[in-house]
Formats: structure tokens, sequence, C-alpha cells
């Protein structure tokens, strides 16, 4: 019975010690208000992105929630507009997997929205399929949709700044490679769509956010916009949905324990959004409230450069 006992309690401080050191984040301490200031996330049906558009609702901001899904966006905008007390929150129907339909967003949006303060691109997928236009889902939704977006609404940011541009990317981007030949012959990343292969094209597109955000930051030095990347943590959320069952049944038990919740894995990206003061690190990548160095292949601005370039090109907007 000790022996049991004393197993029992190194299990439990060892579970202590890996949450806390691992895998607990930090809180955004921000107070800033937001009332006047309007922001867009992405993908905030479920999940981060929802715990983000309640957070700046409560802060007093105009939040548009940018889904593809219209039932599930309504009903979050009915849930952030009833828990915040704010009735500036509203849906706007986006689907990054298809250029036309981000190109419909940006036009109504700065249409009828006069400002932009907050541009936060957290929608991202892990699934096989292509976008409307033949691309990898992950690569066309996690980045080439948030490229096209971000460009379509960059001078409104300008004319509204200080305005932030916030990037969700990932711990996952340290495994990412950019193959441009494979791009040009598959429109993807990756050369399958096998679980493998959905998981490698997820780490390619995470990598695409940061290295977006460091070209970016180098395109609008000077002005009063800013930009970042991030990694919120891990969060087990709908994006696990996309995976086969059998591991969604392995991780479930492992996740209850370990991982943050939506509220937790939306404090980096809350940080990076409102902390005032980061405007120097403009272009940086941060993970737990604080900056973070990136791998190699984050920090090359030839190769970020040159995925701008593509990117452009495969967008139409060059």
């Amino acid at each position: 019975m000790s022996a049991l006992l004393c197993l029992a309690a190194g299990a439990v401080c060892l579970y202590v010690l890996l949450y806390y050191a691992v895998f607990r984040g930090a809180s955004c301490s921000s107070s800033v208000r937001l009332r006047g200031k309007t922001a867009i996330v992405t993908g905030s049906n479920t999940g981060i992105g929802k715990a983000t558009a309640l957070d700046l609702a409560k802060r007093g901001a105009r939040v548009i929630l940018a889904c593809r899904d219209k039932e599930k966006a309504e009903a979050a905008a009915f849930d952030i507009r009833r828990e915040s007390g704010n009735t500036q929150v509203v849906f706007m129907q986006l689907d990054l997997s298809s250029f036309k339909s981000v190109r419909n967003f940006a036009e109504n949006f700065l249409k009828n929205e006069p400002r932009l303060d907050i541009l936060i691109n957290n929608a991202g997928v892990m699934s096989p399929g292509r976008t409307k236009e033949g691309f990898g889902m992950a690569f066309g939704v996690n980045h080439l949709g948030h490229f096209l977006l971000t460009n379509l609404l960059l001078e409104r940011l300008q004319q509204c700044g200080p305005s932030r541009v916030v990037t969700v990317s990932g711990l996952l981007q340290r495994f990412g490679n950019i193959d441009f030949p494979l791009l040009a012959s598959n429109k993807d990343l990756v050369t399958d769509q096998s679980t493998w292969h959905n998981f490698q094209a997820y780490c390619n597109s995470k990598l695409c956010n940061v290295l977006f955000t460091r070209e970016l930051a180098n395109r609008l030095e000077g002005t009063s916009v800013t930009c970042y990347s991030l990694h919120p943590g891990v969060i087990y959320t709908d994006l696990c949905r996309s995976m086969s069952l059998w591991l969604q049944l392995l991780m479930i038990p492992f996740a209850k324990l370990f991982f943050l919740d939506p509220e937790g894995g939306s404090q980096t990206t809350l940080y990076c959004a409102l902390q005032e003061g980061i405007e120097p690190l403009s272009g940086r990548y941060f993970s737990n409230c604080a900056l973070q160095q990136v791998g190699a292949k984050g920090r090359d601005d030839a190769v970020a450069k040159k995925l701008w370039e593509v990117s452009e090109r495969l967008t139409s907007l060059s």
C-alpha cells in the first residue's frame, strides 16, 4: 500500500511540475479599453477565436466575427453580446478557402465599416482537401487566405493607425518547410493527403504565418501599423476535430489533464493585440505573453520575401 501511495504521490507531483513548467500559460494583464475601436477576428465562432472576441468585446470594441459557418457564428455573436453586454458584436461571412469570398468580405467591410484598428488572423485548419482555387487546404486557408485578407484591408489599417495585425502561428512552425518548386507543381507544400502529410502541411502553413509576419513588418516599417505572430499555447480546440477518431480518443485524456482551455489559449493573442510598448518588436514572434526566438527557418528574410512575392502571384495581388 505504501508503495502505491508513493507512486500516486509521485504521479501527482510530476503532473503539477509538467503543467506549471510546460503547459500553463501566462495571462495578458493589459487594462487597455477599446471603445471606439474596431477589431476583426477570423475563425471566431469557437475556440480561442471566440475567447479572443469575447475579451475584445468586454473592453468595448466593435468586434467583427469573420467566419465561414453563418449559423455557428451568429450563435457565437449572441453568446458574446450576452456575456459582454456589448451590442457591437456582428457576424460577417468569410470563407478563407475561397479568394472570391475573401474579396467579397473585404469589399463589404470597407464599404460599411469606417474603422479597422485590430486584425486578428486566427482561423486555422488541419484537414485534407483543396481550396476553391485548388491549393492544399492548410496552405490555402492558414496562409493564402489571411495573406489576401490582410493586404486588402491594409490601407484601412494604415488610415486608423496606430493599428495592429496579429497572426496566430504555433510551436509546430519549427517543423515546417517551404518547398517552392513543390508549391509551383502541386499548389501545396506536401505531396499527398495522408494523416502525416496533413500534419506536415499544417506545420508548413504555421511557418508561412511567421515568415508572412516578418516580411509584412519589413514592408510596414515607418508606418503606424505593427504586426506580430505567436504561439497560443497547447490547446485542445475544434481544430482537433479534423484528426482521425482514434487520434482524438488518444488525445482527449491527455488534453483534459494538460492542455489550456480557449480562454487560456487566447492570452498571447490578446497580449500582441493590446500590450503597450511592443511596437519596436513588430514582425517578431511571441509565446506565453513574451517575446520568443523562432528557429533559423523563421528568421530567413530571403525566404520571407520570396514567399510574399509568390503569394502575391497566387492571389493575383501583383
